[in-house]
């Protein structure tokens, strides 16, 4: 059963969501503030994460990056901002979907479906490739640098790269990586894509500002050079 942590500070929002979800058969938390939401998942950790940016005591991003510092659990943000550039900051820190209140459930619930697929997904079997200093292996995602260091992805960062990674040379359009990656109602999200592929060029490439194998194609997509 697929464990949910549902982090917000509004009790209404906590009682449909926990009613909704558990309806659907998920195992349900609920965590009022930032503190009680790391505490909680350390203790039990979730499969998944909806969290609220605006929290009474940290601001979501921060609750993001602390969740980042040791586990790679997807995250949906819930949020009453819609600017761009906090969507932006809950992305680069390491959230995989953002969501703006005021929400649908069945818009939710969808996104949770989309973020599960990618958690449950396995690749076939694939060969090891190369890029900069690390040795990626798509069979048991599994990233390691020459010196033995393991590189942490997260699922959906995993499924970006392996959407590349098989298909050498070839250039990858920013609508078919978004409905692959996060599913076919993403047709916009494009600020997505560029978060996403900043971050994995910060793991695996040797120059980020420089991109060897992880190129992106303005306007039009991404490819990956051996």
């Amino acid at each position: 059963m697929t464990r949910i942590l549902v982090v917000d500070d509004e009790p209404q929002i906590l009682r449909a969501l926990r009613i909704n979800l558990r309806a659907r058969g998920y195992d349900v938390q609920v965590a009022e503030n930032g503190a009680a939401a790391l505490k909680s998942a350390a203790s039990h950790p979730p499969d998944l994460v909806v969290l609220d940016l605006g929290l009474p005591d940290l601001d979501g991003v921060e609750v993001i990056r602390g969740l980042r510092g040791w586990t790679t659990v997807p995250i949906i943000v819930l949020s009453g901002r819609a600017g761009s550039e906090d969507k932006v900051y809950a992305l680069d820190a390491g959230a995989d979907d953002y969501v703006t209140k005021p929400f649908g459930v069945d818009e939710l619930l969808a996104r949770i479906r989309a973020v599960t697929r990618r958690l449950g997904d396995t690749a076939p079997a694939a060969p090891a490739l190369r890029i900069g200093r690390n040795d990626v292996n798509l069979a048991d995602r599994t990233v390691t640098r020459d010196d033995g260091t393991e590189i942490k992805l997260t699922p959906t960062q995993w499924a970006m790269l392996d959407k590349l990674l098989r298909h050498p040379g070839k250039l990858i359009s920013q609508r078919q990586l978004l409905h692959d990656v996060w599913g076919p109602e993403y047709q916009n999200e494009t600020n997505y894509l560029r978060q996403y592929m900043a971050q994995l060029r910060r793991k695996l490439e040797d120059d980020p500002a420089r991109p060897r194998h992880l190129i992106t194609e303005p306007g039009m997509g991404y490819r990956y050079r051996p």
